[in-house]
């Protein structure tokens, strides 16, 4: 079981050291001796609990408790002081401090009962602000979108994968929306009310990246001042998503292996055996296959990481998923800028079904995003596209097609029935080609083209 971490801030070595000593047994403690310094651990590091003198050289306990409160993950605040009065307990709560204790007074088994009280309250309004959002999200999908058939067949994947514990391998393009069914996939499973930790393993150079994955000692290396747990500890209990799995150096490939066999592992700098019960989810746009057959992925790890495999479509095979998205997207940003928007204009529906998106997903909510702003009436019109999407339509709408566009108050099955159209004329009436081009299986086209009257085409 992790222990929580507490950061003790004292000017004075006797009370910073004496309190560690009382305390390390139940938790992972850390100290400083100065404001300062204890903000730097706190961006490095981030703690459960941070229990600091109120008056210090430089930065003051009631200065450091609110740089600390202004974080994204901020700790409980626990100011002691020896100038204890009521009337200054009272002021320090206003400013941010959970809880007050005066030196004079101070008993471990109290401070101690204090601290825990503490965690348990936060873990618990931790626990029900995920709860909530489970139900309000109940299906983990909810930032998914997509009818497509590729799309319909992932959705009962991660239906069906989520309970178990095996590890997943997510592939797909840069911008598929790989992250998102990770974090579906968690949201789903049993470890819902426990961490989700992503690392994004590209950015990270193979040292960093193996300190940030599982921890290291005080003094492994230049710039270890203290000792760190790392994303592993973090996720425990959780879903650790590895994103780029793909880029990761062979040493790094050889202790994910033995994790994924024996989960276990040793903090940069130990040789203390750590446990993690965590699973794994990894994603990577490479062909690790090829990456195999080169040399540069270990196989036994590979076949290790594939459970299950899932490989995500191209947002170019997701037929009119992209209108979907676009409006979706459409009503975000309008949101987010204040601007009343009604929706798309036919010319710009074609270009959006026209583009290759090589960006995928991501390149299209920049485009909408980039469409949102420029707009100047309450319509997404072709000029407000970005240049990339106007420039690139090659295709030209049959008659019918545009025809089908035009129509007034446009609907999702409208821009379908077009699409299906476009691709019958090119393809000269195959209909396997078209359901190809389309991204959906012949059966279903040949349901939607009675659905739609389109039998003659």
């Amino acid at each position: 079981m992790i222990k929580s971490t507490v950061l003790i801030v004292d000017d004075e070595k006797p009370t910073r050291e004496g309190l560690r000593a009382a305390l390390e047994d139940r938790y992972d403690v850390y100290i400083a001796e100065d404001g300062e310094s204890a903000v730097r651990l706190i961006e490095e590091n981030g703690f459960d609990v941070l229990l600091t003198d109120l008056r210090m050289p430089g930065l003051g306990g009631l200065d450091l408790i609110k740089r600390a409160k202004s974080m994204n993950k901020p700790p409980i605040c626990i100011l002691m002081t020896a100038y204890g009065s009521e009337e200054m307990a009272v002021d320090a709560m206003r400013q941010g401090a959970d809880d007050y204790i005066a030196k004079g007074r101070l008993q471990i088994d109290e401070l101690e009962m204090r601290i825990a009280r503490a965690v348990r309250s936060q873990k618990l309004e931790t626990e029900n602000r995920e709860l909530r959002s489970q139900v309000d999200n109940k299906f983990g999908l909810e930032n998914v979108i997509g009818e497509s058939p590729g799309m319909q067949e992932i959705f009962e994947v991660v239906q069906q994968v989520a309970p178990a514990r095996a590890s997943v391998l997510v592939l797909g393009e840069s911008g598929t929306g790989k992250e998102l069914i990770a974090k579906a996939i968690h949201n789903l499973s049993p470890r819902a009310k426990q961490p989700l930790v992503t690392v994004h393993c590209a950015a990270l150079s193979p040292t960093l990246l193996e300190s940030e994955l599982f921890g290291h000692e005080k003094g492994a290396f230049t710039g270890a001042h203290e000792r760190r747990i790392g994303r592993f500890e973090q996720a425990n209990g959780g879903t650790l998503f590895l994103d780029e799995i793909g880029e990761i150096d062979q040493s790094i490939q050889v202790k994910l292996l033995r994790f994924l066999g024996e989960r276990t592992f040793e903090r940069v700098g130990s040789n203390k055996t750590q446990t993690a019960d965590v699973r794994l989810i990894a994603a990577t746009n490479r062909n690790l296959e090829e990456q195999v057959a080169k040399g540069n992925f270990r196989e036994d790890l590979f076949f290790r990481l594939r459970v299950v495999e899932m490989h995500l479509p191209p947002l170019r095979d997701r037929g009119t998923d992209v209108i979907m998205l676009a409006k979706l997207f459409l009503k975000e940003f309008a949101q987010e800028n204040s601007k009343s928007m009604e929706g798309l204009h036919p010319d710009a529906v074609e270009l959006l079904l026209n583009h290759s998106w090589p960006g995928n997903v991501r390149e299209l909510r920049t485009a909408i995003e980039h469409a949102v702003v420029l707009c100047r009436d309450d319509t997404v019109t072709v000029r407000d596209l970005p240049p990339s999407i106007r420039g690139e339509s090659s295709i030209v709408a049959h008659p019918d097609a545009k025809e089908v566009l035009n129509k007034k108050n446009l609907t999702v099955e409208d821009a379908e029935k077009a699409l299906i159209i476009r691709a019958l004329k090119e393809f000269e009436g195959n209909r396997t080609k078209a359901a190809k081009k389309i991204g959906m299986s012949r059966r279903t086209l040949h349901r939607k083209l009675h659905s739609y009257n389109l039998h003659d085409l």
